[in-house]
């Protein structure tokens, strides 16, 4: 079996890590310091056409598949995982909808200038009293004049303070719970949508945290992203994809945090040597390349099953579950390493352990991920028994 990469993947990841290393490394102090959205870098990746990585040829896109989609989520993340989550955003979550099921016009208007970097898009389906409960949205749509009445509110809308649009999760008939989701996309200015708190967050700052307010906000029928009902079906089309996104992420940050873990073992010296020549030292050192590598493989092949058509739910979680935990393992074993300096702000490794947690809740929190690994697993058992 042959997961190495082809001579177009071989070249856009190093394309894409000399774009990373030149362009966003340098500002990811700045970034994580300030807190603000960095908007001359989002436009510079704009012009370099990253936001279309997976989107065609024909609309501006570079038509790549979901193992190049992977590369440029870990080697965002290995620079600056704020700017990582902004860009992921814009490159599935925020535009997706719009390319499956917006019009002609809706497109022209929203995603090509997105793919551009002229425009921002992001979604919104998370709501203060639901998370993983996705049936139990209370944002509702009503019908009303030739289109649909928004009322709600949402919670933790990345880039929701610089979108230009959003895809907004409503149900029309809560008593369906799943059955009754669907999509609507709001643009910036459409009377009853405004912003409400931002959330202040320890992770991935410069990605903003919002809150939107729905107040009988009117769209036009055109704006429902598909139709009535299947908006949780159109989600989980995508779900796979953004768990294998969110561990290509969590893969890029454990190789970051590693990388200087290595270099201040290296430099340190205690008794003598440098700490890295210490055992315990070496047992963190080696315990951290084994998660890693493991990471890779689980993360690259459910993205070259993605790209065969053969991938299942199951693999998909287990690469976002896996991966994220081990970034979180390596973060946090390299701030000891540190010792007491991996909590001052002079070295990254304080920043990489904050961001770590970040990669713990979209696209499926650890406990959800093993609840479907495990219902998996056992209903395949049940099968060969059988």
């Amino acid at each position: 079996m042959d997961f190495s990469l082809t001579a177009e993947q071989k070249f856009f990841k190093d394309q894409v890590s000399r774009a990373m290393e030149r362009i966003v490394a340098p500002r990811a102090d700045s970034i994580d310091k300030t807190d603000a959205f960095p908007r001359d870098l989002f436009n510079e990746l704009g012009s370099l056409g990253y936001y279309g990585v997976r989107y065609p040829a024909e609309i501006g896109g570079m038509g790549g598949d979901s193992v190049m989609f992977t590369i440029l989520a870990e080697e965002l993340a290995r620079a600056s995982i704020g700017f990582a989550a902004i860009v992921t955003m814009q490159c599935l979550m925020g535009t997706d909808f719009i390319y499956r099921f917006g019009s002609d016009e809706q497109k022209q208007r929203c995603l090509i200038p997105a793919i551009k970097g002229r425009k921002i898009g992001t979604i919104a389906f998370t709501e203060p009293d639901c998370g993983s409960d996705l049936g139990g949205i209370k944002t509702r749509a009503v019908k009303k004049d030739g289109g649909y009445v928004l009322t709600g509110r949402k919670l933790w809308i990345t880039d929701g303070d610089v979108a230009d649009f959003v895809t907004v999760a409503a149900t029309t008939d809560p008593g369906k719970r799943l059955g009754g989701i669907g999509f609507f996309l709001v643009e910036k200015g459409t009377p009853g949508f405004s912003l409400g708190q931002k959330i202040e967050k320890m992770s991935a700052r410069g990605a903003a945290t919002m809150e939107l307010v729905f107040d009988e906000c009117w769209v036009p029928a055109e704006n429902l992203m598909g139709e009535e009902g299947k908006g949780a079906a159109y989600l989980n089309n995508i779900l796979s994809e953004i768990r294998i996104m969110i561990a290509g992420l969590g893969l890029g940050l454990a190789k970051s945090a590693f990388s200087e873990g290595l270099k201040y073992a290296r430099q340190r010296e205690a008794f003598g040597r440098p700490i890295g020549t210490f055992q315990l030292i070496e047992e963190k050192i080696a315990e951290m390349e084994v998660r890693i590598r493991a990471s890779e493989l689980l993360t690259y092949h459910a993205a070259w099953l993605k790209d065969r058509g053969s991938l299942t739910g199951k693999e998909a979680a287990m690469a976002k579950f896996y991966s994220t935990e081990t970034a979180c393992f390596v973060v946090d074993e390299v701030s000891r390493i540190h010792g007491a300096y991996g909590i001052a702000e002079e070295y990254p490794a304080q920043r990489f352990f904050r961001d770590g947690r970040f990669l713990l809740f979209g696209g499926g929190t650890s406990e959800i991920l093993k609840t479907i690994i495990a219902k998996d697993t056992m209903k395949k058992c049940d099968l060969e028994i059988n």
